[in-house]
């Protein structure tokens, strides 16, 4: 990747670290359905007002607003609930270790995929080492009994399978304007989202400065400025390139959540999380490759 490319995937993947810190702060006053709701609600309206000041044209055809709807409920209404949802039982720091998991769903996914892409043996390995690491997180739970924590770990890996199918589903739009996608996914999401939450838990009620502010941040920062930039990336560097910001991620989250929030990680999370590292890294196969390079 290009020395800009990487200033973005780094970015990006702080900023979305961000984004568990935002979740932990909302649900202390609304529940998970409604971080959902909110977050791609204000994501929706600011990617409205830059596809308005972009002069950007609708498309035409009721399929397409069908798909926006289907990527909108799989990529971002489902998965943007489960993980505030899993951190009512798990540190901040937990939940964005698991959705480092990301990516390796991702081969699994593409691997089934019809056109997607095969996966090799190491890719193979990397996703044996990542589920590996998924099972170091869970261990903590095992010992002590905590079956809420482990459900909670199966949302956030159900997210990361969301997110999986969503990239692999994002293929098919590779002619459509980036802000097109980002302003019609997030309006499907935002269809979905707000009526499920107001029929679960009825009108949320929001007394608290620091919720309105973390609402705010995680819809316009984490979600409208992300996206505006994830489906510009997408296309340049690949799936699998963009999906190193998950390396990031989970180390603005852990340091955001001990240093704001006072949690507390213990050593199997950091084990776990170099588990998944190495599974990333085996799934990129550049460093693999590179010392074989050299053996040769």
């Amino acid at each position: 990747m290009a020395a800009r490319d990487w200033f973005w995937v780094i970015l990006l993947g702080a900023i979305w670290g961000c984004s568990f810190l935002f979740n932990a702060v909302l649900i202390r006053e609304i529940d998970p359905l409604w971080v959902s709701a909110l977050r791609v609600g204000v994501g929706m309206l600011g990617c409205w007002a830059v596809f308005f000041a972009m002069g950007k044209s609708l498309p035409r055809g009721v399929l397409v607003y069908a798909q926006m709807l289907l990527l909108g409920i799989i990529g971002y209404t489902i998965p943007f609930a489960l993980f505030p949802l899993s951190q009512m039982h798990l540190a901040s720091g937990v939940a964005a270790i698991i959705n480092a998991l990301t990516p390796i769903t991702t081969v699994i996914v593409s691997h089934f995929w019809p056109g997607g892409e095969r996966a090799t043996m190491l890719k193979s390995a990397g996703v044996v080492a990542g589920f590996g690491g998924a099972a170091l997180l869970a261990l903590p739970a095992l010992q002590s009994g905590g079956t809420s924590q482990l459900w909670a770990i199966g949302a956030c890996l159900l997210a990361t399978l969301c997110y999986a199918v969503s990239l692999n589903y994002t293929r098919r739009f590779v002619r459509m304007d980036p802000t097109t996608i980002a302003t019609l996914a997030l309006t499907g999401a935002t269809l979905a989202g707000i009526p499920l939450a107001f029929a679960a838990h009825g009108a949320p009620v929001i007394t608290r400065p620091e919720t309105v502010g973390a609402a705010l941040g995680i819809g316009l920062v984490a979600t409208t400025f992300g996206f505006m930039i994830m489906y510009r990336l997408l296309p340049r560097i690949g799936a699998t390139n963009f999906t190193t910001v998950t390396f990031i991620a989970p180390v603005s989250a852990i340091i955001l959540g001990v240093t704001l929030l006072g949690e507390r990680l213990l050593p199997s999370h950091f084990l776990g999380m170099a588990a998944i590292f190495l599974g990333l890294l085996l799934i990129d196969g550049r460093i693999v490759r590179r010392w074989r390079g050299a053996r040769a």
